[in-house]
């Protein structure tokens, strides 16, 4: 282990962590960044994300985040502040421990182990996945090509004129079928529950029944298309059929990547999201949170960057008065 102690270490390659290293190098500030190992990227959403419609330039990307953060991040690995960005390509950090002194013991995948004094943790979420006869995989050819997605911000406007499905149970799958209709007039709409227990609101039960939007409490036991293309075509369930639909949803909740906060014992809400102050310090003090993980924000590229911006520049404004 070096004694060396780094101003600050970045936790994540998305969308937040490549702003929150962009500010901070930038910032002139020496920087640590992990964008996590081959397996982690797997698990981001990220990795998933193909064209990304709603951001200004994002249109000509085949990745819409991982191409444009590389682009960036290359760029700064070459530029007048190459000397104090110390790109670890490959590294997660498994380990995360806070000294007596309020020094952070980072340890990466591969057992090294580093020294910060403040730490942005941006390793996000991912979107729970709906298991077809046991396994995700049937997901992934549609999901890719963006004919099942989820998130209504980025994707809704690609329902325009198609019959449309969204995988999920309660209120908020509901309000996604809802709100979808309100704004695309979509000829039809359904809520699957995919073998879980609907419950609803009367509210939410008189707009479904204002839109038909039908509750279809069954199990979805294949779906239809062409894998190669990821076209969609139907739902094959165990009770009703082939739901012929063109887009579908998947609404069914998040998974958090919470543990190395947890490990500190930063506090969380009942999500599990990391709660902070208005520039993103999470409850133990020097750890921030920007991202998708951060409670009380939109799940989205812009507000991502909002947050690590917000986060970089309070690091920095403390790093200066701490050399005055």
């Amino acid at each position: 282990m070096s004694e060396k102690i780094y101003p600050v270490a970045v936790i994540g390659g998305g969308s937040a962590g490549t702003m929150a290293v962009l500010r901070t190098v930038l910032n002139n500030d020496e920087t640590l960044f992990f964008p996590g190992s081959p397996k982690d990227k797997k698990k981001s959403r990220a990795f998933w994300v193909a064209k990304v419609d709603n951001m200004p330039g994002h249109q000509k990307y085949r990745k819409g985040i991982e191409e444009p953060n590389k682009e960036s991040l290359d760029w700064l690995a070459k530029s007048e502040f190459s000397s104090i960005f110390h790109w670890h390509k490959n590294r997660g950090i498994k380990k995360i421990e806070k000294r007596i002194d309020n020094i952070f013991v980072l340890t990466d995948n591969q057992d090294f182990v580093y020294l910060a004094q403040y730490v942005i943790l941006c390793t996000g979420v991912m979107d729970v996945q709906p298991h077809i006869q046991g396994s995700m995989d049937p997901v992934f050819p549609y999901a890719n090509a963006q004919s099942i997605d989820y998130c209504l911000r980025c994707d809704g406007h690609h329902t325009l004129g198609k019959n449309t499905a969204i995988i999920g149970n309660g209120d908020g799958a509901a309000w996604v079928a809802i709100m979808l209709k309100e704004r695309y007039n979509n000829p039809s709409m359904a809520v699957i529950s995919h073998n879980n227990e609907g419950s609803f609101s009367d509210d939410v039960k008189a707009l479904m029944t204002k839109y038909d939007i039908k509750y279809l409490d069954d199990e979805i036991l294949e779906i239809n298309g062409d894998r190669k293309s990821g076209t969609f075509s139907s739902f094959t369930l165990k009770n009703h059929g082939d739901y012929k639909c063109e887009f579908a949803f998947v609404s069914m909740g998040m998974i958090v990547y919470n543990e190395l906060a947890l490990s500190l014992n930063a506090e969380v809400d009942k999500r599990g999201f990391i709660t902070t102050n208005p520039q993103g310090m999470s409850s133990v003090e020097n750890f921030y949170a920007a991202g998708d993980i951060r409670a009380g924000f939109k799940k989205q590229i812009y507000t991502a960057w909002d947050m690590a911006v917000d986060s970089a520049d309070d690091i920095n404004r403390k790093l200066r008065a701490g050399r005055r």
